[in-house]
């Protein structure tokens, strides 16, 4: 149906006369960006959950049966998601998602290679791994040391296959940071490097994730476009006992990853 007729078929509807429901997207009185806009949101979540197996989407008339909407708004829902880097149109080949979105569970303490493991090659390229005399403020603090204290810093790009996800930047106590220094940071997750140089698993991390625009210098080491979308996971994770040992601040692309939680509601307590 055009969106002529959809138009019509709305004006029909509204003086009372036999004439189909239209749904509320199609009513012409709504930009069709907003359509569009709309149609894009739901190819995401999609796209996020792994629906197109072989990774191509079905084309514009598929979609707009299957959406119930306009081949316009799916058109330009695809243009959305084109921009975004999340698919490629190709000619004779359709709509193409440019790659996976790889799923991070927010509900255990798990490190982002482990959360990566099986879905290719995991490298991390060491950009800095040294002990500094003069940590930023935030640092000390989150980590509980004196002003004047000395710590670790590390900054990492995440790979897979080849291909970066994260850069991720550690600052940990000096104490355990030296030990780590001394352990594989290319191919060996964090976490498993500390509790290996501590001899303590650790016990929890506090997590804060925030949306924000990728700068000049994280969209090149991301290679993305500057202004793309990017997740801020900033965590402080604590030994078994609560001592504070390591602050991160990871960049993470967006179109790349999906985080994910099981939450569970509790039971309320008997008055």
């Amino acid at each position: 149906m055009s969106e002529h007729e959809v138009s019509v078929a709305g004006e029909l509807a509204s003086d009372g006369a036999s004439a189909r429901r239209v749904p509320p997207e199609w009513v012409s009185s709504r930009p069709r960006a907003d359509r569009a806009r709309r149609v894009a949101e739901v190819l995401r979540q999609r796209i996020a959950a792994e629906s197109f197996p072989d990774g191509v989407l079905p084309d514009e008339l598929v979609l707009a049966e299957q959406l119930d909407a306009s081949r316009n708004a799916v058109r330009e829902a695809l243009g959305l998601l084109r921009d975004e880097g999340l698919v490629t149109r190709r000619r004779g080949v359709g709509t193409v998602v440019v790659m996976p979105a790889y799923g991070h569970g927010l509900d255990r303490l798990a490190g982002l290679a482990e959360a990566l493991a099986g879905h290719g090659t995991v490298a991390n390229e060491v950009l800095l791994a040294e002990e500094i005399a003069d940590p930023p403020a935030r640092v000390l603090e989150r980590l509980g040391l004196e002003p004047g204290a000395a710590a670790v810093h590390i900054e990492r790009v995440r790979r897979v296959d080849g291909s970066p996800v994260s850069v991720d930047s550690t600052y940990l106590t000096a104490e355990v940071g030296r030990g780590v220094l001394r352990g594989d940071l290319e191919t060996r997750d964090i976490f498993a490097v500390i509790e290996e140089t501590t001899g303590s698993p650790l016990g929890r991390a506090e997590i804060e994730v925030r949306a924000a625009t990728a700068d000049a210098e994280t969209a090149s080491l991301l290679d993305i476009r500057p202004g793309a979308a990017i997740f801020l996971i900033d965590r402080l994770t604590r030994l078994s006992d609560g001592t504070p040992v390591d602050t991160e601040l990871l960049r993470v692309r967006a179109d790349r990853m999906t985080l994910r939680a099981t939450l569970y509601r509790g039971l309320s307590q008997a008055p």
